[in-house]
């Protein structure tokens, strides 16, 4: 199906803006027009927002806060973000933070994104804090899903130590979420490699697939001093 409307949540250190950021280009690179909205209100680091002037120049919008706002801890409530879940002729992607404050922001738009249609997944790396297990897996689930008003459709395991990461470590990550995806009725396909690592990771770890992720986010150190804070 073209033209999704897709949103992505995970916890904080999940992966999730990363996934967004490549998701849009994958669609982009099908041709698609794609819509990346950042609307992570929680994390002031790893944005959606800090690849807009680059993934502008390849035809992907992303709407997001500019100028003084860009790093700011506040809603992005700009009409153009109706405006975009309204947009039937692009798939969109909305980048969500994973936690109540984050999910809460979806409650503007909630039924406009029921009324045209939606995927919903969950990014989840077991090697974070209140993802670690599978009771707290479906503690933050039950959670997002009660302040968004939304449903959960999909899990995506990005189950990973960085540089330390190997098989074993996403089969124990692969292990947990799928058990938490049996007992919701979710769907559970790909587990996520950065192309860093890509190599050391097979194609395939109990009949999921791998998705390598190219890196886009710098690291808070990396990123430019901003004036005035």
């Amino acid at each position: 199906m073209k033209n999704k409307l897709i949103v992505i949540i995970g916890a904080y250190g999940s992966g999730k803006s990363e996934y967004s950021i490549n998701l849009a280009k994958e669609f982009s690179l099908k041709s698609e027009e794609v819509t990346l909205v950042d609307l992570d209100v929680v994390n002031p680091y790893f944005r959606s927002r800090d690849v807009q002037e680059k993934f502008a120049q390849e035809r992907i919008e992303v709407i997001a806060p500019e100028g003084e706002n860009k790093y700011a801890d506040i809603p992005m409530l700009s009409p153009r973000v109706m405006g975009a879940v309204q947009n039937h002729e692009s798939t969109v992607i909305l980048d969500v933070g994973g936690d109540p404050a984050g999910c809460r922001i979806l409650a503007r738009y909630v039924s406009n994104i029921k009324k045209r249609g939606y995927e919903m997944r969950l990014v989840i790396n077991t090697k974070r804090p209140f993802t670690s297990n599978e009771e707290e897996i479906l503690t933050m689930l039950d959670m997002l899903e009660s302040v968004s008003k939304l449903k959960i459709t999909e899990l995506v395991c990005n189950t990973n130590l960085m540089e330390f990461t190997d098989e074993n470590i996403i089969r124990e990550g692969l292990k947990i979420i799928n058990n938490v995806a049996i007992e919701k009725d979710l769907k559970l396909e790909n587990y996520l490699v950065l192309k860093k690592y890509a190599e050391i990771i097979p194609d395939e770890i109990e009949g999921k697939k791998k998705k390598v992720l190219n890196y886009y986010l710098s690291k808070p150190w990396e990123m430019p001093i901003m004036k005035g804070i």
